[in-house]
């Protein structure tokens, strides 16, 4: 979290062959809207691998599930392939309650995402 904003502080790189995006702090309604802008603009410049890198993420709730999920329908409708790395156990937890595990591609680490391989 930005300490400076209260926000949800968002980190984009690119990579030879995907996006990445790590998100950090709390991805509730409030956190929601930087980790959106930053999914969107590396929607609007990416059409292959987008990585979620959730191993900074200290909280998820349904509102920030709700957002990786239809983000994951945009960026396959562009052609492209919407993954989660590194989810901590809360953000872990919330996924198999939802079901979300059955529907997102989940790996370990990163450099498995990158990869393909879900370790």
């Amino acid at each position: 979290m930005d300490p400076d904003t209260g926000q949800l502080a968002v980190e984009v790189r690119r990579t030879a062959h995907a996006v990445v995006v790590r998100p950090e702090g709390e991805l509730d309604r409030d956190g929601e809207v930087a980790l959106r802008e930053a999914l969107e603009q590396a929607l609007s410049a990416w059409e292959g691998l987008l990585v979620v890198d959730c191993g900074g993420l200290t909280f998820c709730d349904s509102a920030g599930l709700d957002l990786l999920l239809g983000f994951r329908e945009a960026v396959e409708t562009a052609g492209g392939t919407l993954v989660l790395a590194d989810p901590g156990p809360a953000v872990t937890a919330l996924l198999e309650i939802a079901g979300a595990d059955e529907v997102l591609r989940i790996y370990g680490t990163v450099a498995e995402a990158l990869a393909g391989d879900p370790g």
